[in-house]
């Protein structure tokens, strides 16, 4: 054979490898869930005439540049029933929020000539978006002052510009943690004859968050001791500034993970969401704390549930969006008696990930998701009222069959009940056993919401239209339930949490609907570690995995991510050195001798949060004791979950092809390593052998 005629052979393999998505059928492929758009973010201007909203819009395949999903700019308007698009196309608009007067709407951008993300505004009566403030690095927040005449804005301090030269001339060393600016609040007036340069103000710290009060004399911060991901995680402190002197006036005790924060409207409070303590895996509890500064009082202590999103509606009532259990409600914390009630909606037909109110607290936006569609806008003019969707991102969806979605309860081994949620195969017929593939969400400090669950690494529907049954289990340690249950799997990595994992197993068994030697696994960062630990301890069990920027080394994992005290505080308790015999016993890699199951592993190569390291690690000792079938898939350019568009599509087609070769295909050797993208065909084509290409 000539070599010429080699490296067409070669291709011809490479290229015949897998075709684009399965064969034609009424129900999702991995296409369609490459296009799918939804609402991000919904913001309700201050006097309820308007909403603005954030369209996330996926890049098209094969046509765009590769890249991250686009962000629209679109406003509603409940008088006339319209939805106008403000700033579309290729652009990313963030941070939207409404001038105080209800007037324009800003947001931050990177656009045409900018360095770096700006601040922008765009009038809601008409006209262009116009930058108002661009500072020499990139915008990461901002808050209006009541008036509307000033903004404060926090970005980091610009680089010394002898080292920019420096690093031209090759001197580009980085010192690791080391080598950061802190980011600063700086105050501007971008509008009138009063326009100045904006003022750094001098506080102690790397500012994260910012908030304007209500009366404009002061501003609320969060600082943490550095820019690092771990300080941000879980040292973040909130401040009160003085705007005119820039004087910190108020200290506020909080301990803990830190979500949004609000004001009173009198300005005597301030209320946020942040962690009950120290080592609460999650900010999940509303915290009241005077503007003085001085100890938080917990207003949800106890509650079994978590707090995502808080808005003032008087000066002594907070309204919060809870997530209990797989779904969502309205609850009104009322500081008059203490009381924290769930407002009365019935069958709102959907689960809420954020809100957005007016001024005087009547009407409502929202951005939910139920089994049917991905996130949309919802609105109401009463608290009282199931609030109603306005938008339609995927009218496509209408002509899709979908996988009918079940709750599930089940007792795990020691009669603690754990919830869950079942898809059901698209062709499901009772009496039938199906494969099964669980998927394993990450944190583990998060939850499954009963809303759309589809997406590019967890591809339910499209499984689902491949006859495969679809379970996303909320395993002790999750969200959702309260303080008390996410600290379940503290100081017990793999062990009741994962233990739950298999008893779900057994429940679907037991109920009739799946096939117990077809059963598969997968899910990313902590449930990645889920996957390795539950296809090497537990490898009897389960037929195939797929591990996403996983676990596999406790050990090493420590050594090498980005956020040591928050694995430690709040998942840990313990480092391992404190007693490295129990962190190895619970590493996937102690038990690769047992594994028997087909691992696919993927990850990032810039991955800063679990280490390629560890993908590496447990690929190259399932490789070298050589019992089961192992791919390693590595990502240039992607972190700790794909962000881009190619890799994106490329993690959902190797899933599902690994799915369908080891769950309902022939098994044995693993496919092709090559993909064909573009040409759909019947089934999964396996490569054309040497011979058949020269012949």
């Amino acid at each position: 054979m000539t070599r010429t005629r080699l490296i067409v052979v070669v291709a011809a393999v490479i290229c015949l490898g897998l075709s684009a998505y399965p064969a034609e059928s009424a129900g999702m492929n991995p296409k369609q869930v490459a296009e799918i758009q939804q609402i991000s973010s919904v913001a309700m201007a201050p006097d309820g005439s308007r909403v603005a909203a954030v369209r996330s819009v996926p890049r098209m395949l094969f046509e765009d540049d590769n890249g991250s999903n686009w962000a629209e700019l679109l406003v509603f308007d409940p008088a006339s029933g319209a939805m106008t698009p403000f700033v579309t196309g290729h652009v990313n608009v963030s941070s939207v929020k409404w001038l105080p007067d209800s007037s324009a709407i800003s947001f931050l951008a990177k656009r045409e000539d900018d360095d770096h993300k700006s601040l922008y505004l765009i009038p809601v009566d008409g006209g262009e978006a116009s930058r108002v403030l661009a500072l020499e690095t990139a915008i990461s927040d901002y808050s209006w002052s009541p008036d509307g005449k000033r903004v404060a804005a926090i970005a980091s301090e610009p680089k010394c510009s002898k080292r920019e030269d420096l690093a031209d001339k090759g001197f580009n060393q980085k010192i690791y943690e080391e080598d950061w600016q802190q980011a600063k609040v700086w105050v501007a007036s971008p509008f009138g004859d009063g326009e100045s340069d904006p003022e750094a103000l001098s506080l102690e710290g790397s500012a994260i968050r910012v908030l304007w009060s209500p009366k404009g004399d002061k501003l609320a911060v969060t600082l943490a001791p550095s820019p690092l991901v771990d300080d941000r995680y879980m040292f973040q402190k909130v401040n009160v500034v003085s705007v005119d002197s820039g004087e910190v006036i108020g200290k506020i005790d909080n301990e803990g993970k830190m979500g949004r924060m609000a004001w009173s409207p009198d300005g005597t409070h301030v209320a946020f969401i942040s962690g009950a303590d120290i080592n609460d895996p999650a900010a999940g509890s509303l915290m009241l704390a005077s503007a003085e500064g001085g100890a938080p009082t917990n207003l949800t202590e106890g509650f079994e549930g978590s707090v995502s999103s808080i808005v003032w509606t008087d000066d002594r009532t907070i309204l919060c969006l809870v997530s209990k259990g797989v779904d969502t409600a309205l609850y009104r914390a009322n500081l008059r008696n203490h009381g924290f009630e769930r407002l009365g909606w019935t069958d709102p037909k959907a689960v809420f990930t954020s809100m957005s109110v007016s001024r005087d607290g009547s009407k409502i936006a929202l951005v939910g998701s139920s089994p049917s569609h991905p996130s949309e806008l919802f609105t109401a003019d009463s608290l009282e009222i199931a609030p109603q969707r306005l938008t339609d991102s995927n009218p496509w969806l209408a002509d899709v069959d979908l996988g009918k979605r079940e709750v599930v309860r089940y007792s795990a081994r020691d009669g603690l009940e754990i919830e869950g949620l079942l898809v059901y195969p698209a062709d499901y017929v009772k009496g039938t056993r199906y494969p099964l593939v669980m998927c394993v969400h990450g944190g583990p400090e998060a939850h499954h919401r009963n809303g759309w669950l589809t997406r590019y690494s967890n591809p339910a529907q499209v499984l689902a239209a491949r006859g495969f049954a679809v379970f996303f289990t909320n395993y002790r340690g999750s969200t959702g339930r309260g303080v008390a249950f996410s600290k379940l799997g503290q100081k017990d990595p793999a062990g009741g949490e994962f233990d739950d994992l298999v008893d779900a197993v057994d429940h679907l068994i037991e109920k009739g609907l799946v096939d117990k030697d077809k059963v598969g696994v997968t899910g990313g960062s902590y449930g990645g570690y889920a996957t390795a630990w539950l296809t090497t301890r537990y490898s009897e069990r389960f037929a195939a995995g797929v591990m996403f920027v996983g676990i596999s080394d406790l050990i090493s994992k420590a050594g090498t991510t980005d956020i040591p005290e928050e694995e430690y505080l709040v998942h840990a308790l313990q480092r391992p050195h404190d007693d490295f015999s129990f962190y190895l016993e619970r590493s996937p890699i102690a038990h690769v001798s047992k594994g028997r199951t087909p691992l696919l592993i993927l990850g990032g190569e810039d991955d800063p949060r679990v280490d390629p390291g560890q993908s590496k690690e447990m690929y190259r000792a399932l490789k070298v004791e050589g019992k089961t079938p192992v791919r390693l898939v590595i990502y240039p350019g992607e972190g700790h979950g794909n962000r881009k568009l190619a890799a994106r599509y490329d993690y959902s087609l190797r899933m599902l092809r690994w799915m369908e070769h080891y769950l309902k295909g022939p098994g044995g050797e693993m496919p092709h390593w090559g993909l064909e993208y573009q040409l759909p065909s019947d089934g999964w084509p396996e490569p054309e052998t040497e011979e058949e290409s020269v012949n």
